[in-house]
C-alpha cells in the first residue's frame, strides 16, 4: 500500500478539489481538513471522504466559487455567509476577527450560514484553541437520526466539539457526534458486509438492529438514547437555529448528487479564560496529571495527538485504489 507524506496527501486534495471546481479560497481550507483527518487517524472523514466532496462540487451541492463573507460583529456576535461553499472556508475568512473579538469581548460567537457540512468539527476548535481561547463548536448535517421514540430521520448526527489550550502540549480536543456512532461508519460496515454493534441503527421499523443495510434504509440511533436525542436537538438549534441556517428537515443530504446546496448551519463560541481565571491552563494541568495519575486513564484526544507523530515521521499508507479514484475526478 502507498505511503504518502501529509503534505503529499494535502496537495492531492488540492489539485483534486480545483480539477473539480473549487477556487483555492474554497479548495486550501477543505484539504488542510482533510490533511490533519489523516494525520490524527479520523480517516472516514479524511481522504476516503474526499470523492464526496468532488461528486458534490460537480453536481452544485458545493459552490466551487463561492466567496465567503464575513459581516461586521454586532456586538459580540460575528456572522459568515458561506455562499454554499465549503465550511472550512467560511471559517477560515472569519478566524482572525471571531478571535480579535472574542479578545475584545472575553466571549463571542461566530455562526456561519449558507454552509456545507464541517467534517472534523474538531479541526475548527482545535485551530481556535492553539491561539490560546476555549473553544466549542456546534454543527446540524442532513437527517439520518430519528426523534426519540420515533422511526423516521429527522436531525443530523449534529456533532459538537470543544478545544482548550494547554501547557506545552497540543490543545485537548473534544469532538463527537450526538448520534451512537457516524453515517458514515455504517456505511463502511455495509461495503465490507460485516454487522454493526447492537445500538448503532435502527430499521425503518423503528426496531434496533445489527444489519448495516436495515440501518441505512431506517436510521442512525442517537447516543445514550433519549439524551443523546436532546443533545442533538441543542446543536440543531445553535447550529441552525442562531445562524438562520436549514434545519436538517429542510436540507438535502449529503449523501448523494440530489436536491441541491444543503445550506446548512455551524455556530462556534469563544472563551478568553484569562479574563476569568488567571493561570487557567497551569490549573489546567493539574487537573489532568490528577486524572492522569490512574493507570489506564487517557485524555480524550490522547489518541489523536499519538497518530499524528507517527503520521508526520512515517507518513500515511493510502489505498491504491482510492488515490486512483481521486486523481481521476476532474479528468
Amino acid at each position: 500500500m502507498p505511503i504518502l507524506s501529509l503534505d503529499a496527501i494535502e496537495q492531492l486534495a488540492t489539485d483534486a478539489l480545483v480539477r473539480c471546481g473549487a477556487d483555492p479560497v474554497q479548495a486550501e481550507p477543505a484539504a488542510n481538513s482533510i490533511r490533519e483527518a489523516e494525520a490524527e487517524g479520523i480517516r472516514n472523514v479524511g481522504l476516503s471522504y474526499l470523492p464526496t466532496y468532488l461528486l458534490h462540487l460537480t453536481c452544485g451541492k458545493i459552490v466551487g466559487s463561492a466567496v465567503p463573507v464575513v459581516h461586521p460583529a454586532d456586538g459580540s456576535i460575528i456572522k459568515a455567509d458561506a455562499g454554499f461553499g465549503f465550511c472550512h472556508a467560511a471559517f477560515a475568512v472569519a478566524q482572525r476577527p471571531f478571535e480579535e473579538l472574542t479578545r475584545q469581548q472575553g466571549v463571542a460567537m461566530l455562526v456561519i450560514d449558507r454552509s456545507y457540512s464541517a467534517g472534523v468539527l474538531g479541526w475548527m476548535v482545535d485551530l481556535v484553541a492553539q491561539r490560546g481561547l476555549v473553544a466549542l463548536g456546534f454543527a446540524n448535517s442532513s437527517p439520518l437520526v430519528a426523534p426519540w421514540g420515533g422511526k423516521t430521520p429527522k436531525l443530523g448526527t449534529n456533532p459538537l466539539a470543544f478545544a482548550t489550550p494547554r501547557s506545552g502540549r497540543p490543545p485537548m480536543v473534544i469532538d463527537m457526534a450526538t448520534s451512537a456512532t457516524a453515517y458514515v461508519n455504517i456505511l463502511q460496515a455495509a461495503n465490507e458486509g460485516r454487522e454493526i454493534p447492537l445500538g448503532w441503527a435502527i430499521d425503518s421499523a423503528g426496531q434496533p438492529t445489527t444489519d448495516p443495510t436495515s440501518g441505512l434504509e431506517g436510521s442512525v440511533a442517537p447516543l445514550g438514547g433519549a439524551k443523546g436525542f436532546g443533545l442533538g436537538l441543542i446543536v440543531e438549534i445553535l447550529a441552525a437555529g442562531l445562524s438562520g441556517g436549514n434545519w436538517s428537515i429542510e436540507s438535502s443530504s449529503f449523501g448523494d448528487d440530489r436536491g441541491g446546496p444543503p445550506g446548512v448551519g455551524q455556530c462556534f463560541i469563544a472563551i478568553d479564560p484569562t479574563r476569568s481565571a488567571p493561570g487557567f491552563v497551569d490549573r489546567l494541568e493539574v487537573l489532568f496529571a490528577d486524572l492522569l495519575s490512574e493507570t489506564g486513564v487517557r485524555l480524550p484526544g490522547d489518541r489523536r495527538i499519538a497518530f499524528r507523530a507517527q503520521a508526520e515521521r512515517d507518513g500515511v499508507e493510502v489505498p491504491a485504489d482510492l488515490i486512483a479514484t481521486i486523481s481521476d475526478y476532474g479528468r
